[in-house]
């Protein structure tokens, strides 16, 4: 639960010497590096190759009927193939595109025929124009003084055909005319044809490329590696036969790469971060309580100079039962979710970030499960008095006042820890007392609200401090003094941020609220159909459980997701993390940037 600290390492050498230190540093693995120049535009179309790799592999992968894998082949030529890849898949979506527009056409024309416009000069310089007139607005072509003749009729329209030099008035009939275009249905069937096998060709080019899917994978490792290294090459600086390159590393990696540059007789200067430089951020947690830090790389990764809420943010989401588990609300459901997280489990295990997510997973079906047992919900049903599972039952989520009192609990409990948090970052120095005094103001607040004595004197104590120390800067003169003054009125104004922020916590009694009254409708809608239909109505009671529960379960896990997030990245990031960094990305190959990362 740390942000790793960081050193600016700064490597020099004989430019000769460039590729190979660049080729030994990629495979190392440990610095993010910092261009020293800016990187020339053509190598923008270098760095392209390995995504458009990607986008190949994919559409391959997506066919449904595969090719035996060619294991090896020395003429393999991965740009080509890609090349080709991509446009079968540009050529087949325009292709679809348009015959889903001649099908389109094709029906629309249905109802006027098969016909041709006939030359001018056989209608004497006159044309025809179509119109689609509903059957309550044909009396309306009596008033009409155009020839007119209705070609089709279906059950909602009739199909007219009027004949003049120029188009009618928009007035002159009910409906705006309808524009069928000027080639026959035949010919665009003949096109949908023409474009039919060619897609049935182009399918089987697509079929026959996946036999190369293998081999894709095996150089798209390589071509990332090399578009990585040329990057890199441009990021690095050369002048006078010497280059230097430049990046962060952990300081626990250091001496790795003192011992590189002794053996490669490179010179390295060695850096502490300053206050004029901004670090990327490399988050080190247990792989334990790691899944919240995909959580918070997924929504904001803090400053190098601020704190890692990761094992926070995982407490809070999952263990500490107060977000996912309450918007879930009941216990079967839980066990639901951990049968499938059973299920998949050995997949998950097979990566690192497989493996974090599925210790999330376990803790939001273990909180889950445990404030189902307390709330006393089975998939809906109830325990009720005498029964064993009613002597654990310590909440009713249909009590209004007791669920509104711990969902705002439960949010001041988490914008206090956010502000406490700060706080301790932030000791020994005089802007500590600002999150201090919303801590003290929170509190006061809620105290006020039961009429405590000297929750007001509190309260007021508290804004005080947040006033006076939201901006800590030196005064020198009436200048600064009024900058500092400004400061602590735009801190003031937190307050209602503030309020709103502990009341966005009652999304919680909401949603819980909704789940669990889904879960009773759903059991009753399924006894009422076993009773109104004897013999069919337990089919009809199972297939309401199954499908009513399933709804219930998918949307109750996406509020619990959803609004978990926005609870803890929102509310509890507003609080508790103010600077925003960006990732650390270390200069690695694809082999050794799957250990940092997945």
């Amino acid at each position: 639960m740390t942000i790793v600290t960081l050193r600016r390492v700064t490597l020099f050498g004989t430019e000769g010497d460039r590729d190979t230190v660049l080729a030994g540093l990629q495979e190392l693995g440990v610095m993010h590096l910092v261009p020293l120049r800016h990187p020339r535009t053509d190598t923008a179309a270098a760095a392209t190759m390995p995504a458009d790799t990607h986008r190949a592999l994919k559409y391959l992968l997506d066919c449904p009927v595969k090719r035996h894998q060619v294991p090896e082949d020395p003429d393999f030529d991965l740009a080509s193939v890609v090349e080709r890849t991509l446009e079968n898949r540009r050529r087949s979506r325009e292709l679809e595109d348009t015959a889903d527009f001649l099908r389109r056409r094709i029906d629309d024309l249905a109802p006027w025929g098969d016909f041709r416009f006939p030359p001018l000069e056989a209608l004497a310089d006159h044309r025809l124009w179509f119109y689609e007139i509903p059957h309550y607005k044909r009396h309306q072509l009596a008033g009409v003084g155009l020839p007119w003749q209705e070609v089709h009729r279906d059950n909602r329209n009739s199909y007219v055909v009027v004949i003049a030099r120029e188009e009618p008035p928009a007035d002159a009939l009910p409906v705006p005319r309808t524009h069928t275009g000027s080639v026959p249905r035949s010919r665009l069937r003949e096109r949908l044809q023409h474009l039919t096998v060619t897609l049935d060709e182009l399918a089987a080019e697509r079929e026959g490329l996946t036999r190369w899917i293998h081999l894709i994978h095996r150089h798209l490792a390589r071509a990332e590696d090399e578009a990585s290294l040329e990057q890199a090459r441009e990021m690095s600086l050369a002048e006078d036969a010497v280059f230097a390159v430049q990046g962060w590393a952990p300081a626990t990696q250091i001496e790795r790469l003192r011992s590189f540059a002794a053996r490669r007789g490179l010179a390295l200067l060695e850096e502490q971060a300053d206050e004029d430089t901004k670090p990327p951020t490399l988050l080190d947690n247990d792989e334990t309580t790691a899944g919240g830090e995909e959580v918070v790389r997924f929504y904001q990764v803090p400053g190098y100079r601020s704190w890692d809420p990761s094992r926070i943010i995982f407490f809070s989401f999952a263990a500490f039962a107060a977000f996912f588990a309450m918007i879930l609300a009941d216990a079967g459901y839980a066990a639901v979710l951990a049968g499938i997280l059973f299920t998949t489990s050995p997949r998950l295990s097979r990566s690192r970030r497989g493996r974090r997510i599925r210790n999330l997973g376990w803790a939001l079906a273990g909180a889950a499960g445990l404030y189902g047992v307390i709330a006393g919900s089975y998939f809906g049903w109830t325990p009720g008095p005498g029964h064993p599972l009613a002597l654990v039952r310590l909440l009713d989520v249909h009590d209004f006042e007791q669920m509104m009192r711990l969902s705002v609990a439960i949010g001041l409990t988490h914008l206090v820890l956010a502000n406490a948090i700060v706080a301790w970052h932030r000791r020994g120095h005089t802007a500590a007392l600002a999150p201090l005094g919303w801590i003290v103001a929170l509190l006061a607040g809620t105290a006020l609200y039961y009429e405590v004595p000297g929750a007001g004197a509190a309260l007021a104590t508290g804004l005080a401090a947040v006033a006076a120390f939201t901006d800590t800067r030196s005064v020198h003169g009436p200048m600064d003094l009024l900058r500092r003054a400004a400061g602590g009125f735009i801190g003031l104004a937190g307050i209602t941020r503030a309020f709103g922020d502990a009341l966005s916590y009652l999304r919680l009694f909401a949603l819980g609220l909704a789940s669990a009254s889904l879960a009773v409708t759903f059991n009753q809608l399924a006894a009422d159909a076993a009773a109104a239909f004897p013999g069919l109505g337990v089919l009809l009671h199972i297939l309401i459980l199954v499908a009513g529960h399933a709804l219930n379960l998918v949307l109750a896990v996406v509020s619990g997701v959803v609004h978990g997030l926005r609870l803890n990245l929102i509310e509890f990031y507003n609080w508790g993390v103010s600077e925003e960094g960006y990732p650390f990305r270390p200069f690695a190959t694809t082999e050794e940037s799957e250990l940092w990362n997945n």
